[in-house]
């Protein structure tokens, strides 16, 4: 039975001792001052970062897999992602049309030269090939933060799509709190090494707030 992402006594460099669930269709939003250590802590879930404490994805323990295998279950997708080859086809195995046609590109994609890509591009073409092996649990660091409206808004619908069809457990960083309040519960910020509920923490800054996570 699937559980989702379990975190035990869980802490890394940037964060102290949490125990948190992210089960699987739910989306966990996470905020915070830049540099805080939101980029770190997706890293450590990724078993990129050293850590301390347990990971668990449904039931079984990040130390007792091989950190590759935890990598294709546990995808990061990061803000600047790595490209190995010339070509963006090089990085691809299948991919679904509608994916490409959803993300505004076509088959053609596949041809163009990494070195070519704009920002925008690399971010949406790297969210595609992290989505191509269908993982469990979605690590997304800023996934829209180089796009316009029009592809901020493609970006949304696909991983609407991607929820619906195999329920992945999503945990998002953004500085964006409307985004997250359209996507995540609960949502968390980062400050500090700790981990706070969202009004929790704007209470104790003293920051008055009318807004409401759905």
């Amino acid at each position: 039975m699937r559980t989702g992402l379990r975190l035990e006594a869980f802490g890394c460099r940037c964060v102290e001792r949490v125990d948190l669930t992210v089960a699987p269709g739910h989306c966990l939003g996470l905020t915070g001052p830049s540099g805080s250590g939101k980029s770190l802590f997706l890293r450590a879930l990724a078993d990129l970062d050293a850590y301390t404490g347990r990971m668990l994805l449904d039931g079984h323990d990040a130390a007792h897999m091989p950190a590759p295998q935890w990598r294709s279950q546990v995808a990061l997708l990061q803000a600047e992602g790595a490209w190995w080859f010339d070509t963006v086809g090089e990085h691809f195995g299948t991919i679904p049309d509608d994916w490409l046609a959803s993300l505004g590109f076509d088959d053609h994609v596949m041809t163009w030269q990494v070195s070519h890509l704009s920002s925008g591009e690399r971010q949406r073409l790297a969210l595609l090939r992290m989505l191509v092996n269908q993982p469990k649990v979605l690590l997304l660091d800023e996934p829209t933060a180089n796009l316009d409206a029009v592809n901020t808004e493609r970006v949304e619908m696909l991983l609407d799509k991607i929820r619906r069809q195999w329920q992945p457990a999503t945990l998002w960083v953004a500085h964006d709190l409307s985004q997250l309040k359209r996507w995540c519960d609960p949502i968390w910020v980062l400050e500090g090494s700790k981990l706070n509920p969202l009004h929790s923490a704007l209470e104790n800054t003293g920051v008055r707030t009318e807004a409401r996570i759905p």
